[in-house]
C-alpha cells in the first residue's frame, strides 16, 4: 500500500503567490537563492526585492498563526520597555508591546523557537503571547530609545564590571590602540554608524559635539535627521574621530586645523567612497561624511525624472558636436547625477571625455578624470586651458566659478568641443544673465549656449501607503487646472500615509524636477547688452519652456510627489503679504 509523499510545510511565497503578489517564476527564483545562499525564504524573497518587506512578513505571520503588528506605529512608552532588560532586547531582537498581570506580549523579528521562548519564560517569570514585527520596525523602536550603539556601550560595561565610561584616549598619536577593549567597542559604533548610513540610504553623515552630549544626523532624501545615541558616547568622541582619521589616513594628532580625507568601504557586492570633512569647533572636532555610492549612480536618463520630452531633448544634447550645457540649481540638488548620465550617454568608442572636478565624486569607466588642486595652482580655469591641448570631444568642467573658466569654457564651446558644467542660478534662464554678469560677450554666449537645464530633487510619495489628498486648497486646485490644462475637478494629489516601508514618514527616495531653456535663435537674438530675466522668461515660453513650478505640478498629478514638496522647493513669495490692511 503505498502512502502520499509529505507535502512540504508552506512559506510565506506560496501565501503571497496566492494573494498574487508574486509569480511562479519569482517563487522559483526565490527557491534558489535560499538553497544556494541558505537563507530563510522570506530573507530571500525581500533580497530579491520582489516584495515588500511588510507584505512579506504578514505573510510570514500567517503561515505561523501569528499576529502581525507595527510596533512604531504603536509609539511604545519607555515603561514598556523596560519589563524586559536591555540585554535580552538586543539578543533576541524583540519588543515588549503589551503587559498584564501574568502575561507579556512580545514582538519578535523572526519565528522563535520553543527552546527560545522556554528561555525567556524561566528569566521573566511569566507566559509570553509572541506576535511577529519587521526588523526593520523593532529596529527602528529600539534605536529611537536606546540609541545607536546602545548594545556597543552595554557590552563595554559588562566587560567593566558595570564601571562608568570616563573620556578616554584610545589611540595614541602613531594610532595605536591603548585600550583594546575599547578601541574594538569604538570600532564596532563607527561601524554601526555607517552601516546604518548605508541601509537608511543617507547621503550625509554628521556627528557634532556639544557641551554634554553629541548628535548625530542623517541627511535622508534631503533633509537632516537626528539619530539618537546612548548619552555615554560623549566621552568617546574624542576616540570615534580619532577611529574616522585613521580610516581616512588622516593626522590624529593635528587637532587645530580643518582636514579633508576619503575612505573607502566595502558592503556585500556594493563599494563605496566615503569623503570625509573634519572641522575644530569648541567643544570638539566635528565630522561630516558624504557618502558616495560607486554602483548607485543613475547612469540610464530614464531613472533621472525627465518628462518623456525633456529625455529626447537631453539625448539630443548629448549627441550635439559642440556648444555648452549648463546646470543650474543649490547645492544637493542632483545636478552632477545629472551630468554623469550625460556624460554615460556621450560616452562612446569615437570620442574623447575628459572631466575637471572638485571633487571626483564617481569614478566612470572610459573617461579621463582630473582633480582639481588649488593650492598648487591646478584651478578650474589653468586645468581647462591644458585640457583643451589634449584633443578631447567633451569636456564638464565641475563649476563655472569665475570669469576666467566661463571665458575658456565659452570659448571651448565655439571650437569643437561639447562642454557640460554647472552655474549657480535659480532657474534654466537666469544662467544667460548670471554669464553677461561674468563679463562674457552676449554674442559669445548667444553663440555658444545651447541649453540650460535647472533642477531640484523632492522627495516622492511612498507607493506603499499613498492616497488620495482630498485636502487641496482652492487656490492650489485651481492653478493646477490652469498649468496642466484641467477643470478643476480633474486635478489630483496624493499624499504618504505612512507605513512599516517608509518608517512612517510616507515618503521614500527622491526624484527631480526639471526646467529646460533651449537657445534657439529667436532666443539668440535677444541676448544684448541690459537684457531684462523676465523678457527672456517670455519670449521662452512661446518655445515650449515651463517653469518649475508648473513641471512639478505635473509630478504632483501622476502623484511622484506630494503638494508639501512642491511648495517647499518651488513657492513664490508673494509681496503684497507686507502691505498689511488698508
Amino acid at each position: 500500500m503505498s502512502s502520499d509523499p509529505p507535502t512540504a510545510p508552506k512559506e510565506a511565497g506560496d501565501v503571497l503567490l496566492e494573494q498574487g503578489k508574486l509569480t511562479e517564476p519569482q517563487l522559483e527564483q526565490v527557491r534558489r537563492r535560499q538553497r544556494r545562499l541558505n537563507l530563510p525564504h522570506h530573507r530571500a524573497i525581500v533580497d530579491l526585492n520582489y516584495a515588500s518587506e511588510e507584505d512579506t512578513w504578514r505573510a510570514l505571520a500567517q503561515v505561523h498563526n501569528l499576529e502581525f503588528v507595527d510596533p512604531v506605529a504603536l509609539d511604545l512608552k519607555r515603561e514598556t520597555l523596560e519589563l524586559v532588560p536591555m540585554k535580552f532586547i538586543f539578543h533576541y531582537h524583540m519588543l515588549p508591546i503589551a503587559a498584564d498581570a501574568d502575561s507579556l506580549s512580545v514582538a519578535f523579528s523572526e519565528p522563535p523557537r520553543q527552546m527560545e521562548l522556554g528561555n525567556l519564560r524561566l528569566l521573566l517569570g511569566k507566559r509570553l503571547k509572541v506576535v511577529l514585527a519587521t526588523p526593520s520596525a523593532i529596529h527602528a523602536v529600539i534605536k529611537k530609545n536606546y540609541g545607536l550603539g546602545a548594545e556597543t556601550i552595554q557590552r563595554l560595561r559588562e566587560e567593566r564590571g558595570g564601571t562608568e565610561i570616563r573620556d578616554e584616549i584610545v589611540f595614541d598619536v602613531q594610532g595605536k590602540d591603548t585600550d583594546s577593549a575599547l578601541e574594538a567597542t569604538i570600532g564596532a559604533f563607527v561601524d554601526q554608524i555607517l552601516q546604518e548610513a548605508l541601509r537608511l540610504k543617507a547621503t550625509d553623515i554628521h556627528l557634532e559635539p556639544y557641551l554634554n552630549s553629541i548628535r548625530l544626523r542623517y541627511r535622508l532624501d534631503g533633509i537632516l535627521e537626528t539619530v539618537p545615541v546612548p548619552a555615554d558616547m560623549r566621552h568617546l568622541h574624542a576616540a570615534v574621530i580619532s577611529r574616522l582619521k585613521i580610516m581616512a589616513g588622516l593626522n590624529i594628532a593635528e587637532k587645530r586645523l580643518p582636514h579633508d580625507g576619503r575612505i573607502a568601504m566595502k558592503t556585500g557586492d556594493e563599494e563605496y567612497d566615503l569623503r570625509v570633512s573634519i572641522v575644530p569647533t569648541k567643544y570638539g572636532e566635528a565630522v561630516a561624511l558624504r557618502i558616495l555610492g560607486r554602483q548607485s549612480l543613475f547612469l540610464d536618463l530614464g531613472q533621472l525624472g525627465m518628462e518623456p520630452n525633456q529625455e529626447a531633448l537631453f539625448a539630443q544634447l548629448t549627441r550635439l558636436p559642440q556648444g555648452m550645457v549648463l546646470l543650474t540649481g543649490p547645492t544637493g540638488s542632483g545636478k552632477t547625477t545629472t551630468l554623469y548620465g550625460a556624460l554615460a550617454q556621450a560616452n562612446d568608442e569615437g570620442r574623447k571625455i575628459i572631466t575637471f572636478e572638485d571633487p571626483i565624486e564617481y569614478q566612470l569607466e572610459g573617461v579621463v578624470q582630473i582633480q582639481v588642486r588649488e593650492q598648487i595652482g591646478l584651478t578650474f580655469a589653468a586645468g581647462l586651458r591644458s585640457v583643451l591641448r589634449h584633443d578631447p570631444d567633451v569636456v564638464l568642467v565641475g563649476e563655472i566659478r569665475d570669469t576666467e573658466t566661463a571665458e575658456i569654457a565659452v570659448r571651448a564651446a565655439q571650437t569643437g568641443h561639447l562642454v557640460f558644467s554647472t552655474l549657480h542660478t535659480n532657474d534654466s534662464v537666469s544662467a544667460v544673465t548670471r554669464l553677461l554678469e561674468m563679463k562674457i560677450e552676449p554674442y559669445l554666449v548667444a553663440s555658444s549656449l545651447v541649453c540650460s537645464i535647472s533642477q531640484r530633487l523632492t522627495r516622492r510619495i511612498c507607493r506603499h501607503c499613498a492616497e488620495p489628498d482630498q485636502e487641496i486648497a482652492d487656490n492650489i486646485r485651481e492653478e493646477m487646472a490652469k498649468t496642466l490644462g484641467l477643470a478643476p475637478a480633474e486635478a489630483k494629489a496624493w499624499k504618504g500615509r505612512g507605513c512599516v516601508e517608509c518608517n512612517q514618514k510616507g515618503h521614500r527616495g527622491r526624484v527631480a524636477i526639471y526646467e529646460f531653456f533651449v537657445v534657439n535663435e529667436a532666443m539668440a537674438d535677444r541676448i544684448q547688452p541690459g537684457l531684462k530675466t523676465g523678457e527672456l522668461r517670455e519670449a521662452a515660453r512661446k518655445f515650449g519652456w515651463r517653469p518649475l513650478r508648473e513641471m512639478g505640478w505635473s509630478k504632483v498629478q501622476k502623484g511622484l510627489i506630494p503638494i508639501a514638496e512642491q511648495e517647499r522647493w518651488t513657492r513664490v513669495i508673494d509681496p503684497t503679504l507686507l502691505a498689511g490692511p488698508a
